[in-house]
């Protein structure tokens, strides 16, 4: 994977650029007390194994924040950038859906493609990345999301 940097004026060809799944992430336990810890969002269903056992989930499973909270590593690599890039800025998300829970000790990557640029001047760019997580071994994805990055050419 490598980010791919193209002229300004190629940046709207991009539209419709596939990029091959990233690498696998582990979902510990401790990533997930961790974030457990940051957001104090303590909830059984992802912290308390024994309680979690008796869930239809049969254990403990992932903050959908704390998976959409990885896109940046499971994007990492993918995208279409212009040439003189000053900066990449999280401008949001226009769609997030939580699919399926991530069981904790499951592995999670990214399918991302770029369903929209739109140029908003003659350094910047709006671009939406379609985003698919999927989890390891299971059909339904953890989350699909539209996410916005506005980036800035020099």
């Amino acid at each position: 994977m490598a980010i791919k940097i193209v002229p300004k004026e190629e940046m709207l060809a991009a539209i419709g650029t596939k990029f091959e799944p990233g690498p696998w992430i582990e979902v510990t336990q401790d990533r997930i007390n961790t974030f457990a810890d940051c957001t104090e969002d303590h909830q059984f269903i992802h912290v308390d194994l024994e309680a979690a056992k008796n869930t239809p989930f049969g254990g403990t499973i992932a903050h959908g924040f704390l998976t959409l909270s990885l896109l940046p590593k499971l994007a990492e690599g993918n995208g279409i950038v212009p040439e003189n890039i000053v900066m990449g800025l999280n401008y949001g998300f226009d769609k997030v859906r939580f699919l399926a829970p991530v069981k904790s000790g499951k592995r999670v990557r990214a399918n991302v493609e770029i369903a929209d640029i739109s140029r908003k001047d003659d350094n910047r760019f709006l671009v939406k990345q379609t985003i698919s997580v999927e989890i390891e071994g299971e059909e339904k994805p953890a989350l699909i999301a539209e996410w916005l990055t506005m980036v800035v050419a020099g």
